[in-house]
């Protein structure tokens, strides 16, 4: 007897949906996901939800109740999630998409996977999508359709990874970042970086720092425990958050890696920083989403700011020699999506 069939959906904005400065207000910030839980549960009263938030995608996945109709969902979801974000629903509009059905898990797979990434092939999104589907279990928001969706983009991902070329030469933020600092200064043994920032990302950045030789690192965070425990891993040196200002004109890089809702370096510091320096410039890498400085610091004389986008343009150089491993991999989980998608329709 043929089941019916799930009425899943999945509303969301990524870098390919909205520019940078767009991403940051959509962020959702670890304090904000119980109430991004509660509004998808109570007020859309979804029976099974999850939220995918990383440094480049707010992805909604849902299991409708009933058939309904799919535009209208869509409409009362999208008001919901800009009232939330306070932002204007005409702008979610412009800067979200919207999937049904099928479609989700073959999404799925390509995220999972590192295809639908920003810099196409990072290692680190995997375990985010992981940790995420974690975090919805534990909240007993993943019912049925999405423990099956999820742990089949984990397979499919680790299918791409060891069956395909996508994962030759697997990149992750930490690693462009830190290729990055490299063209800039060449050895960076000789290099003085401050990293701000002792989290997942943080961590990234300096396991490839080290790697490729940098000596003299210094980790601020506002959790001096986690900076401390990183220290002593790496053998660098850990600061309170507070001792940022002071250490910025010492730097020659500065690598920023805080999870936080307002910046972390304005341009007042930096501007100060930079005029300490007598004419050497300072180089400034914001790994967070929200941004961790302020954008006018681009126009600071010997400030070199870079960002999420500006290392996606290095880690994706090679795009084109890529090109087609990636349609290979892309058609073999096409495939593997709509078998899944057949099975939770009961045929």
């Amino acid at each position: 007897m043929e089941t019916s069939t799930p009425k899943l959906f999945l509303l969301g904005s990524t870098h390919r949906t909205a520019p940078l400065e767009v991403r940051e207000r959509l962020a959702v910030p670890p304090e904000r996901l119980e109430a991004i839980y509660k509004l998808l549960r109570e007020q859309v009263q979804l029976p099974e939800c999850l939220v995918l938030n990383t440094c480049n995608r707010v992805e909604l996945y849902g299991v409708a109740q009933t058939e309904g109709d799919a535009a209208a969902l869509r409409t009362r979801l999208m008001a919901e999630v800009s009232r939330l974000h306070m932002l204007d629903a005409g702008e979610m509009e412009k800067f979200t998409f919207w999937k049904q059905s099928e479609e989700v898990v073959g999404h799925l797979f390509d995220v999972a996977a590192g295809l639908d990434s920003q810099m196409v092939g990072e290692t680190e999104i995997l375990g985010q999508v992981k940790d995420s589907y974690a975090d919805a279990a534990q909240r007993g928001a993943a019912g049925p359709v999405l423990n099956r969706i999820f742990q089949k983009s984990f397979q499919a991902a680790k299918w791409a990874r060891t069956n395909t070329a996508i994962g030759r030469g697997a990149v992750s933020i930490g690693s462009v970042a830190v290729e990055l600092s490299t063209r800039m200064f060449g050895d960076l043994s000789r290099s003085r970086v401050l990293l701000i920032g002792a989290g997942e990302v943080g961590q990234s950045v300096l396991q490839s720092l080290r790697s490729r030789g940098a000596r003299n690192v210094t980790i601020a965070s506002r959790t001096l425990t986690h900076a401390f425990e990183l220290a002593i891993k790496h053998e660098c040196v850990a600061v309170d958050l507070n001792r940022v200002p002071t250490l910025l004109e010492q730097s020659d890089i500065v690598l920023c890696a805080m999870s936080s809702e307002t910046p972390v370096l304005s341009r007042a510091q930096l501007t100060e920083a930079a005029g300490k320096r007598a004419g050497v410039p300072l180089f400034v890498i914001d790994l967070a989403v929200p941004r961790n400085v302020e954008p006018g610091v681009k126009d600071v004389k010997n400030v070199f700011l870079y960002n999420l986008d500006d290392l996606a343009a290095v880690a994706n150089e090679n795009l084109k020699s890529r090109e087609a491993a990636m349609a290979e991999c892309r058609q073999t989980l096409a495939e593997k999506a709509k078998q899944v998608w057949e099975s939770l329709r009961g045929r």
